[in-house]
């Protein structure tokens, strides 16, 4: 997978890779040379992870961003609702989460799996947010970007979230997960997603809780994670699930244990796939730390507005300047920050020049 190709490239690749999962990866792959492949990819001398019948699947540590094992890790396939980690992951750092939002009717009326919205401003965006990650609520995800100008507005998000994070298998057509056309993600990305997810609080609490009560026009009913890892496998965190007739089950997962986390990514699973995320995570713990990694879940990229005349301007500059430091530091743009300073020192200038004169005229 090549950093920096276009959004059209990364549009039309996926349209013609995505049906047969086939990895657009090369030798400069994202994440390692190792993960470039379609096959099983294993650390040498270790024993291969227990089968699973999905077509793509990352076990990784959290902490260390070592992937551990992996099998076709770039397959682009369809993601299903596993796409809702990343509406959240670029949605909660946008959106007060006590903000109270009123459904449309065409959320309301969304296709597919649903919390129950109606069209009454009884929800908050806290809400919105744990039906989108607990029951996986389509209504949900189409309130959520309402609330965030629009479904347009929230895809561009998406999609410039993804390649903060280094997630170039994944474009986002819907930001329910809803297959759309050239919607597309992969093992390693859902991992990725997960990860950054994962340092989110309010992302950590919505996908760790079990049930909840959620807003009615009269009162409240209880809702119920639809993650069952949740209540049978220990140290589970949580993330998301999926399942569409296209897509088939997709899954990305975290648990805990003894203070470590390990994530499991799988994608285009024909069946039940519980009891085999589960043994991919059993694997997980009782390799991570011990094994060399086949390749890493690489670092989101550095933010964009932070440019290095920003960065050196935030260094304190002596007096008359000092308004200019602060202004750099908010903006991070180097125009602003060079005409605020200049027009600072400026006003030094003639301060200086003031107080000259009347000295002179004593």
């Amino acid at each position: 997978m090549r950093i920096g190709t276009s959004a059209l490239g990364v549009a039309v690749l996926t349209t013609a890779l995505i049906g047969a999962g086939q990895s657009s990866a090369r030798a400069d792959t994202i994440g390692g040379e190792q993960l470039a492949g379609t096959g099983l990819v294993l650390p040498p001398g270790v024993k291969a992870p227990p089968k699973s019948k999905a077509s793509a699947f990352v076990i990784a540590d959290a902490e260390t961003g070592q992937v551990l094992a992996a099998k076709n890790p770039h397959g682009r396939f369809l993601p299903a609702s596993t796409l809702k980690a990343l509406t959240a992951v670029t949605l909660i750092p946008k959106l007060n989460k006590n903000k109270r939002v009123q459904p449309s009717r065409e959320a309301c009326n969304i296709e597919g799996s649903a919390v129950g919205l109606v069209p009454k401003p009884i929800y908050q965006v806290d809400d919105l947010f744990r039906a989108l990650l607990m029951v996986s609520g389509n209504d949900a995800a189409h309130a959520l970007a309402e609330a965030n100008g629009g479904v347009p507005a929230t895809l561009a998000d998406m999609n410039a979230e993804a390649r903060r994070l280094q997630a170039n298998d994944t474009v986002a057509k819907t930001p329910s997960g809803l297959d759309e056309p050239g919607q597309s993600s992969s093992a390693y990305d859902l991992a990725l997603i997960a990860r950054a997810g994962l340092k989110l609080p309010s992302f950590k609490n919505y996908i760790s809780t079990k049930t909840a009560k959620f807003p009615a026009p009269k009162g409240y009913y209880e809702i119920g994670n639809h993650n069952k890892l949740l209540w049978t496998y220990n140290g589970m965190v949580g993330v998301k699930n999926g399942w569409t007739s296209k897509a088939l089950g997709s899954f990305v997962g975290a648990a805990n244990r003894n203070g470590h986390t390990v994530i499991v990514a799988i994608m285009r699973h024909e069946g039940a796939f519980w009891s085999e995320v589960a043994d991919l995570l059993d694997w997980g713990f009782a390799h991570r730390g011990k094994v060399a990694p086949v390749g890493t879940l690489v670092d989101p990229l550095p933010d964009p507005t932070l440019t290095p005349l920003a960065a050196r301007s935030v260094t304190p500059i002596p007096a008359a300047a000092d308004v200019a430091t602060t202004t750099v530091e908010k903006s991070g743009t180097p125009l602003v920050a060079t005409l605020v300073l200049i027009g600072s020192l400026a006003g030094g200038l003639v301060w200086i020049g003031y107080g000259i004169r009347r000295r002179a005229r004593r």
